[in-house]
């Protein structure tokens, strides 16, 4: 058991968990909770967990003092690509269901790859849009939208 299948193991396990919190996070909006308060509690139960182990494991008063800007990006992280994520997440998964939700994970490489080429000045080749391009058909076929109107325009023909 190398570092890889154990590394491997933790990204099932991360994409497993990912799935389950869409499931029984559709079980707040039956109860009244609103997303604010589920992404509040979300955080707040993390922070707790892991808390303790990051103060175990990586012993913070025995590193040097960080730089503004570190601190200004770890409060930036912290507000925006995770609160706010969090969110807007419960707030789509009440409105348009777990299914729906998940399938924004196929955008992931998508956004990356433009993010990269716009802050990092990553070069895109072709097969970077042919990708992006893949990505959004799967999209579009998943959506079923395309193929309730091709059938729509099959039955008046």
């Amino acid at each position: 058991l190398g570092i890889a299948f154990i590394a491997h193991i933790g990204l099932l396990g991360a994409a497993l968990f990912y799935s389950f919190s869409a499931v029984f996070g559709r079980r707040f909006k039956r109860m009244g909770i609103t997303p604010l308060a589920t992404a509040t509690g979300q955080i707040t139960a993390s922070t707790a967990l892991l808390l303790p182990l990051a103060l175990v494991v990586d012993q913070p008063w025995t590193l040097a003092m960080p730089s503004v800007d570190t601190w200004l990006a770890i409060t930036g992280l912290a507000l925006l690509s995770t609160s706010l994520a969090y969110i807007i997440y419960f707030r789509i998964l009440a409105t348009a269901g777990a299914t729906n939700l998940l399938l924004v994970t196929f955008l992931i490489p998508v956004s990356a790859i433009i993010l990269g080429a716009a802050f990092l000045a990553e070069r895109l080749e072709a097969n970077h849009f042919i990708g992006m391009a893949v990505i959004g058909v799967g999209l579009a076929a998943i959506d079923g939208r395309i193929a309730g109107m091709l059938l729509r325009r099959r039955k008046r023909a």
